[in-house]
């Protein structure tokens, strides 16, 4: 007996170390079989969104094989979704290697069982392996693929990447993938918190996609959503009383369009710079929302195919916080494709406040100033008022904010309109001017072309103290990595205008009449209509915001009866209304002291009617500094030198102004010397016993 056991001993030692050698050896080829599973590319392209300053979207664009796969993390999903995922496509997701085994079995017994599929037996992870795999598993080669390339997966990912991955890639009907583009395209809203029912849609749509899509089969899909809120309530996931709620909540049966704010700027951004999945731009979707409805409302009201463009930005930071490019890109009728804040036009009256500015900065006007308002002829040139009616003489205030024609162009006469055009330019504007043609008095009145966001950076600098504001749109780094929220707030050390100039020019425009008697709140603004009411213009800002509002046919043609203060003006009062309370313009800088007409040195006390000669009265001039010059006076360093100051010819005593300021007079003396404060171009004036005056402007350094 003991003979014949140790006759079996070996045999049975040598079965049994086979068998686990066997065993192992499988075990390694299994191990080795997953490790070698060619995994497709997993991160597959999503697509390009648009976000707000606060990462709200705009607009998306779809990826290049026509699908909406709008990217989603797992923060971004209501948790009491993802919970009920879990309970209904795989409840130990979170235990399992990919692949689960008693749910197979379960899935095998009730296939025998009832002679059909009853249940699945894929986990999340086998799924997202099908949707990146592409191959069919309706056979045992295309199931056992899937097993591989799951648990493959889960050895590569951890469980909250599987997860999400499979949140950006469950199919949603047509071409819609993800749930973030399935809760966008079938509620209209995000999928950060979702009711019970909309997470059962969600759940049920990707079982059978395109069988059970809202807009063919909505029946259908009503019937998939309350089978698994009755499993939801079953697994206590949901009361009664929420499954009640669910089950009568309607099934959407059409598809809502993606968000789609600010078209023309969204995708001027996109198509800049198609390589970035995401862009963060300045503005502000809720505002941008608000505007596009006020547009559409407000055009409408216009005509048929009057379009119509809002900008708005904050001048002290130069960030644009909603653009409206037109009131419907899909308009064809009124060309909604047209960005109108880029579109050439003519800008009407609305380089008028800049033409005042200039006057005063360079001492040829003020304010209370009388200036003639009659017909005036200028070498061939006769404009006449809006009205044809001519008001006489009246104060350079009134002749702004009345917005006359005549004594704008006598004051454009005055500066000329080559250095206006310099100005505009210096401001960030490129005025469009007829080929090989120079620029004349007409260009005042509106006979050059601008665009609404053109005016917007003039008025932003004249907002601003008279310092160029660089508008900006996007809060991506550039291409130089340079943060553009941290850039220099002015971008050139020459201003658009005196800071004094523009302060005078805003305290004039903050006493326009608002239209319709309605409250402007100090709301600084000016409105501009062009030739044959072509275009119509408002453009206002307060001690932050700066709008700009235009109407018109994006063809040009005339829209007849259309003007600035009562088209666009009330567009502009409604918009300012959007933007909160009022923030108070910026009080007068230093030196800058307002009085009466009276009290005028007597040349400002009326402006003659050419101020382009540099002397007036009998032999009067500035014998030093000579016009144009460039004078090196060490300004900005402890030993700065005075400014010498002589006057050749007139009556004694004379008075100097810098800029409008007096700095200085002399009883007897031709000669004056003066400290500038700073560096920078200057406008002297020196006035005479007699009234008489010259001027001279110069470049102190």
């Amino acid at each position: 007996m003991r003979l014949q056991f140790l006759k079996i001993f070996p045999v049975s030692i040598l079965l049994i170390a086979l068998a686990i050698g066997a065993g192992v050896g499988a075990w390694l080829w299994f191990d080795d079989w997953i490790d070698t599973a060619p995994l497709p590319e997993i991160e597959l392209a999503t697509s390009p969104e648009i976000l707000d300053r606060e990462g709200r979207l705009l607009r998306a664009f779809a990826v290049a094989d026509g699908r909406w796969r709008l990217p989603v993390t797992l923060d971004a999903v209501d948790p009491r979704y993802l919970a009920r995922l879990q309970a209904i496509e795989d409840r130990r997701f979170r235990d399992h290697a990919g692949v689960d085994p008693l749910a197979l079995v379960r899935a095998a017994w009730q296939w025998l069982r009832h002679g059909r599929i009853v249940s699945g037996g894929s986990t999340i992870t086998m799924q997202l392996a099908r949707l990146l795999d592409g191959r069919s598993t309706r056979d045992l080669a295309g199931k056992l693929h899937q097993m591989r390339l799951a648990l493959a997966l889960e050895r590569r990912l951890d469980k909250d990447s599987i997860l999400s991955a499979y949140l950006n890639l469950t199919p949603q009907g047509g071409n819609l993938e993800g749930v973030r583009a399935g809760a966008l395209a079938w509620f209209g809203h995000e999928p950060h918190r979702l009711t019970a029912a909309e997470s059962a849609l969600l759940i049920a749509l990707p079982q059978a996609p395109e069988a059970r899509r809202p807009d063919r089969d909505p029946e259908t899909l009503r019937r998939a959503r309350e089978a698994i809120l009755q499993r939801l309530h079953a697994a206590g996931l949901i009361d009664a009383i929420e499954l009640a709620g669910a089950l009568r909540e309607p099934v959407p049966s059409a598809r809502r369009p993606f968000p789609m704010l600010a078209a023309h700027l969204a995708w001027r951004q996109h198509r800049a710079h198609p390589e970035r999945p995401v862009q963060r731009l300045t503005l502000d979707a809720r505002l941008q929302e608000r505007l596009e409805t006020l547009a559409a409302e407000r055009a409408r009201a216009l005509g048929e195919r009057v379009s119509l463009a809002i900008l708005v930005a904050d001048h002290t930071t130069g960030e644009v916080w909603a653009s409206v490019g037109s009131p419907d890109p899909l308009d064809e009728a009124r060309r909604g494709h047209v960005d109108m804040t880029r579109a050439i036009r003519s800008p009407g009256s609305t380089l008028k406040p800049l033409i005042y500015g200039l006057a005063f900065e360079d001492g040829i006007a003020h304010p209370e100033s009388l200036i003639e308002d009659r017909p005036t002829g200028f070498a061939g040139y006769a404009p006449t008022n809006f009205d044809r009616e001519f008001q006489g003489t009246v104060s350079v205030r009134r002749a702004l904010q009345a917005s006359l024609n005549i004594p704008a162009v006598k004051l454009l006469d005055a500066v000329g309109p080559a250095r206006l055009v310099a100005r505009l330019r210096r401001a960030g504007v490129e005025p469009a001017l007829p080929e090989l043609s120079a620029p004349g008095l007409a260009i005042g009145l509106g006979g050059v072309g601008v665009t609404l966001t053109d005016l917007v950076r003039l008025y932003a600098a004249i907002a601003r103290g008279g310092s160029r504001v660089v508008l900006r749109e996007s809060l991506e780094r550039d291409a130089t990595g340079l943060d553009p929220a941290h850039t220099p707030r002015t971008q050139t050390a020459r201003p658009v205008l005196d800071a004094r100039a523009a302060w005078l020019v805003g305290s004039i425009l903050a006493g326009v009449p608002a239209p319709d008697r309605a409250t402007a709140e100090r709301i600084a603004f000016k409105t501009g209509t062009s030739y044959g009411y072509r275009d119509a213009w408002a453009i206002g800002f307060d001690g932050r915001w700066v709008v700009g509002v235009w109407t018109g046919r994006a063809d040009g043609a005339p829209v007849p009866g259309l003007a600035g203060i009562d088209a666009a003006a009330p567009v502009l009062i409604d918009v300012f209304a959007q933007l909160g309370p009022r923030v108070p313009l910026h009080a007068p800088p230093p030196g800058l002291h307002m009085t009466s007409n009276a009290n005028l040195p007597a040349s400002l006390r009326r402006v003659p009617n050419s101020g382009r000669s540099t002397a007036s009265g009998s032999g009067l001039e500035i014998a030093y500094p000579p016009p144009a010059a460039r004078i090196e006076l060490g300004l900005g360093s402890a030993k700065a030198a005075p400014l010498v100051l002589k006057v050749r010819g007139g009556t004694p005593p004379f008075t100097w102004f810098a800029d409008g300021a007096p700095i200085g007079q002399e009883p007897f003396s031709r000669t004056s010397r003066w400290t500038p404060s700073g560096p920078g171009y200057v406008t002297l004036v020196v006035v005479d016993g007699q009234g008489a005056s010259a001027r001279t402007r110069v470049r102190l350094d």
